[in-house]
């Protein structure tokens, strides 16, 4: 984590995973990254993956959907909260491989997901889209698993119901 918090992977231009349930830290962290890079003045978004469909809908409707997903390509550090929570139709893939495809290579991105990447290509209904998708996430990427820590007391409580 010391090593992630330098900023150094995105001078590296790799994008992080994190991987982890509901309230382990997995925004937490992506929010502590963020302040980090902006702290280095870095141009940072971060945005909720539903949140950026919806934004990149109605900028199609509005007629200015080059402009919007050109925000989300051109930023050093893009982060991505709730990594494929809700399910995917074609077209909203066609949305994420473009904005991952001009990223690639050339800027980070943190995916933070409650769904292991063994799970992602069948998120995205497998196929050549998938295959895209993944090949520009995983090709230069590091992967952070959070768990969450129960006390002794909540995991009795729990074997008991």
């Amino acid at each position: 984590m010391k090593k992630i918090a330098t900023n150094e992977y995105i001078d590296r231009h790799e994008n992080l995973i994190i991987v982890g349930a509901t309230g382990s830290g997995k925004s937490y962290i992506a929010c502590a990254l963020d302040v980090e890079a902006c702290n280095a003045t870095l141009k940072v978004m971060y945005v909720r993956l539903p949140d950026l469909l919806a934004e990149l809908d109605l900028a199609k409707v509005q007629g200015n959907y080059r402009k919007k997903i050109y925000q989300y390509i051109n930023c050093d550090l893009l982060i991505l909260d709730e990594w494929l929570l809700i399910g995917t139709n074609n077209a909203v893939q066609q949305d994420i491989l473009e904005i991952l495809e001009k990223r690639y290579r050339i800027h980070s991105t943190v995916f933070c997901s409650q769904f292991d990447v063994a799970g992602w290509h069948s998120k995205l209904s497998g196929g050549a889209l998938a295959d895209a998708i993944m090949n520009r996430i995983i090709s230069k990427s590091q992967t952070i698993k959070r768990f969450l820590v129960r006390s002794q007391r909540e995991a009795d409580k729990q074997k008991q119901s």
